[in-house]
């Protein structure tokens, strides 16, 4: 009980180190994974939320341009970083569809599924509580293969991409106080883009990147207690060349622990299309943000402000079917960026 020794209270924090190693996927399940193209992200461990940081960076965000605005231009997460931080597909069919509005439907589609139906108690609203899935884990039995197949035609790193938007965007109203989404890719974009404000990497030769720093608060508590003063400051004093704008080339990350089935889909991560999940539907301006893929700098486009007049809180009488539907062939006819590469 080392903590009890510490002078100052606040920092008598007990942890719990887990010497035994989690339980290994059995074989018919990490086939699944890989089929579905969720494996590389199943194997991201446990990364600490640094909350001041997260402050700092909602801070900066401009809900209209889906951007950063830092003293040395604008920047944001994109589709790249989202391939290479987290490991999800990147490229494929939006992640849209029919919704399931009434118990009876979540019913049915468990009986059909799994053979087995949750109770009410079981369910919030139309979404199922995780206990009662872990309780199947033992004994499931998938009964349709072919919806597990096509699990993997779909853009699941478009749909996480759109979800960390708009939680940016809520997050960044006076009268929002949390924010929700994928905060481990929000964190690894700013240690790999902002290295001098990241907490010292566990593990730098991991895939995916964001494993650099699982449990990185074992190595490094002091960063913990950093504060939303701090990273204020590091970005009101931010200069060029503290900020990586190129951040996967080969002398910084090795090319060699990325997958391939990764970097087949990286001609679609420049591509400046609406994001769409569902009734989520927000812009990726890569043409605001050109020097993160290595190109000069232009007048971006006019911005867009809520895409497809959906509102960001959708309301039930929002057409947004019709707006999906023009968006998602804008989506088909993708504009990728070109033009003059910054040579180093």
């Amino acid at each position: 009980m080392h903590y009890l020794s510490l002078p100052d209270y606040k920092l008598r924090m007990l942890t719990c180190d887990h010497p035994i190693p989690p339980d290994q996927y059995n074989d018919q399940v990490e086939e699944h994974l890989r089929v579905t193209e969720f494996y590389h992200a199943s194997q991201i461990g446990v990364v600490q939320n640094q909350k001041a940081l997260v402050d700092a960076l909602i801070e900066r965000w401009h809900p209209d341009t889906h951007t950063f605005h830092l003293p040395i231009g604008e920047c944001a997460v994109t589709l790249e970083d989202v391939a290479l931080i987290i490991g999800l597909p990147t490229d494929g069919l939006p992640v849209t569809g029919m919704t399931m509005s009434s118990f009876s439907a979540l019913e049915a589609k468990c009986l059909h599924q799994f053979g087995v139906a949750p109770r009410k108690s079981n369910c919030r609203g139309c979404c199922i509580k995780l206990t009662w899935l872990r309780d199947l884990k033992e004994n499931v039995q998938l009964t349709d293969e072919l919806s597990i197949h096509s699990i993997g035609h779909y853009s699941w790193g478009s749909a996480c991409l759109v979800h960390l938007y708009r939680g940016l965007c809520r997050a960044s109203r006076y009268n929002y106080k949390e924010i929700d989404g994928p905060i481990t890719l929000l964190l690894g974009w700013a240690w790999i883009r902002l290295p001098y404000l990241s907490p010292l990497p566990r593990e730098p030769h991991s895939f995916p990147l964001a494993n650099r720093w699982r449990n990185w608060e074992h190595g490094d508590r002091r960063y913990r207690y950093l504060n939303l003063a701090h990273f204020r400051k590091a970005f009101d004093e931010l200069q060029e060349g503290q900020f990586v704008w190129v951040a996967y080339a080969v002398d910084r990350v090795d090319p060699n622990i990325i997958p391939a089935e990764i970097y087949m889909q990286s001609i679609v991560w420049t591509a400046t299309i609406p994001l769409v999940s569902f009734e989520c539907i927000e812009w990726h301006a890569t043409d605001r943000y050109r020097r993160q893929f290595g190109f000069v700098q232009g007048v971006p486009r006019p911005v867009l402000v809520n895409v497809g007049n959906a509102p960001r809180t959708p309301a039930p009488s929002s057409n947004i079917l019709q707006d999906k539907k023009k968006y998602l062939k804008q989506k088909n006819s993708t504009h990728l960026l070109n033009g003059t590469l910054i040579l180093n």
